[in-house]
């Protein structure tokens, strides 16, 4: 157990500094960032199932099809995901990015009850409202909707329940999810070499260095939060995943000075929410361990 929130913990703290690692690319165009995330992250999760041996279920996906369907769909989702937050950290927009990964778990939950046709109780509709209600302050505080926030909402929201009823792992998910994508990412790179506006091959030592981190930046903390959720309980690792946009959202206002003043009312409603949202999930999580016999 205590091994299992030190692992989520961990994952949900790196998830937090992401800002940091990808200001330091600021001189690197977005696009050219997922590129090279896209290609490191494969060779690292390449290296950790060589290490590992596990190969069998690439031979496993000859007979299913629907599952080489099935994780296509989520790899382009998770490089929407991915662009879109580099993209938003660079331009200077860590605030509106933490906001996509607040509001997350109520999207989950609204997509449960659309999709999956869960019936939800009265303390989550309560939850999703009051989430709503910030929104709508955000979006009229700025005039404009808070479009980064929720295209990183509904995309992580979209690829978590897909790969809910996914076959594979954490780690040959990833693989897959990259190989599927590498074949385009690493074209774009030897093409942006070849035009002599790469970063990679213009910039320093140190851009490239990170450049070649973005696979264990990557695959590390996932594999860390894929260790600590099967050690915890849900709730628990519920309660843990604000670590992550709480971090963002104060790397954002105090070390890159972001506005946040403005919008701190939506926010306030959104947190509200969450608050409301964590602790009926407890109140259930408790009435069921004492109703279990």
């Amino acid at each position: 157990m205590n091994r299992g929130i030190a692992y989520a913990s961990a994952a949900y703290l790196l998830w937090g500094v992401f800002p940091v690692y990808f200001k330091a690319l600021q001189g690197v165009a977005p696009l050219e960032i997922l590129g090279h995330r896209i290609v490191w992250s494969l060779l690292v999760c390449a290296a950790l199932l060589l290490l590992l041996r596990r190969f069998q279920w690439l031979a496993d996906l000859r007979r299913q099809p629907r599952v080489l369907l099935w994780f296509t769909a989520t790899s382009v989702l998770v490089a929407v995901n991915w662009f879109v937050y580099i993209w938003a950290v660079n331009a200077g927009r860590v605030v509106d990015a933490s906001l996509g990964y607040f509001i997350n778990p109520l999207v989950n939950v609204l997509f449960g009850a659309l999709l999956l046709h869960e019936r939800l109780r009265r303390a989550q509709w309560l939850a999703v409202g009051i989430a709503a209600a910030g929104v709508a302050w955000l979006t009229w505080q700025a005039g404009t909707v808070p479009w980064i926030g929720l295209v990183l909402a509904v995309s992580f929201g979209l690829y978590g329940l897909l790969r809910k009823t996914a076959a594979l792992g954490a780690l040959e998910g990833l693989a897959l999810e990259t190989l599927l994508l590498a074949p385009v990412a690493a074209a774009y790179l030897v093409w942006l070499a070849h035009s002599a506006s790469s970063g990679f091959v213009d910039g320093g030592t140190a851009t490239r260095l990170l450049l070649l981190a973005a696979g264990p930046v990557t695959a590390v903390p996932l594999l860390l939060f894929a260790a600590g959720a099967r050690r915890i309980p849900f709730s628990t690792l519920g309660l843990l995943q604000y670590l992550g946009p709480s971090l963002q959202l104060l790397l954002g206002v105090w070390l890159y000075g972001e506005p946040f003043a403005a919008r701190a009312p939506g926010y306030l409603l959104i947190w509200i929410a969450l608050a409301v949202f964590s602790i009926e999930n407890l109140v259930q999580g408790w009435r069921a361990r004492a109703a279990a016999p």
